[in-house]
């Protein structure tokens, strides 16, 4: 089992991408505003993060960017992230790529997928500093 933290803004395909989650085992916090992320990556209360889920299918720029901005702070040392994307927005995906997520995929694998790739990033050793 993973914390997972999920910044999905469509709350209904937030919910699907949860419940599958949680049906493998996973601890998921579903954030809906990517404003509120820095937040609660840097709340000391709150139990550590092993995997970021991103839905960049909408925004998907300025959520690569706060992951990058995020990842050359050092604020996600420890923590794999996953980022999934419209399939037919291929400039999100290479600028997620170049971001540094360590596994980008198209939305219709995330809901096929998902709770696989959580599992197999979560199983992964995550880089000391990004």
């Amino acid at each position: 089992m993973a914390r997972v933290v999920a910044l999905v803004p469509d709350l209904l395909f937030g919910s699907r991408v949860q419940g599958s989650l949680r049906a493998a085992g996973h601890d998921v916090e579903l954030i809906g505003e990517h404003e509120r992320l820095r937040d609660r990556l840097r709340d000391p209360a709150a139990p550590p993060v092993a995997v970021l889920v991103v839905d960049l299918t909408s925004d998907g720029r300025a959520r690569a960017g706060l992951v990058a901005t995020l990842s050359g702070a050092g604020e996600l040392a420890g923590i794999r992230t996953l980022g999934f994307y419209s399939h037919v927005d291929t400039d999100t995906r290479e600028l997620s790529e170049q971001a540094g997520f360590d596994m980008v995929v198209p939305r219709s694998r995330m809901a096929r997928e998902g709770a696989e790739l959580v599992t197999r990033l979560a199983g992964q050793a995550p880089p000391a500093l990004r």
